[in-house]
């Protein structure tokens, strides 16, 4: 990880922690409204990132198609996540839901592969996707109550900030050939 990058990912986990603290604040209000406006520009903004990838540099490598068909169905969940702002609040609850439950699958397979290949720090990698899992199922138990939901949200959202935050200042290996 080069210096910018370190310094990018810290601050982008600062950010994080400062609008998770916010949700803790006032759960309650036009919360849901920033929610949905985070989502669909976070969204947006890694759909534009994968597509200007593709064009400039991954039509060139092989499986570089897949970044592209990723960049465009991020941009679809983009779009649809901004379009949910007149929906009953429980859609969104279960939409969050849904985010947080594919992120920690995703996690814990990404640390089982690490384990696998032994690659990288892989029991950080399983317990952020086992949190992440936790999360989702313990929004889904207070679904009914909507700010216990969106506390818990809030805490998943500081445990990511967390995570950016440490894997910011870790140290990282290279291999350099000569």
């Amino acid at each position: 990880m080069t210096l910018f990058q370190r310094i990018r990912t810290f601050l982008l986990g600062l950010l994080l922690l400062f609008i998770a603290l916010l949700f803790l604040i006032s759960p309650g209000g036009d919360t849901y409204q920033v929610v949905i406006g985070i989502l669909a520009i976070g969204l947006a903004i890694k759909a534009v990132k994968d597509i200007v990838f593709y064009f400039s540099m991954a039509r060139h490598m092989v499986g570089g198609k897949m970044i592209l068909f990723q960049g465009v169905i991020i941009l679809d969940f983009a779009i649809f996540t901004a379009s949910l702002s007149q929906i009953p609040k429980i859609y969104i609850l279960l939409y969050l839901i849904f985010i947080n439950a594919f992120s920690g699958v995703v996690e814990v397979l990404r640390a089982l592969e690490a384990k696998r290949t032994v690659e990288g720090p892989w029991k950080l990698k399983m317990g952020h996707g086992v949190i992440n899992l936790a999360l989702a199922a313990s929004c889904l138990v207070f679904i009914r109550n909507e700010n216990t939901a969106m506390i818990i949200y809030s805490i998943g959202l500081m445990y990511s900030a967390l995570m950016r935050i440490i894997s910011a200042f870790r140290r990282t290996t290279f291999v350099m050939i000569q």
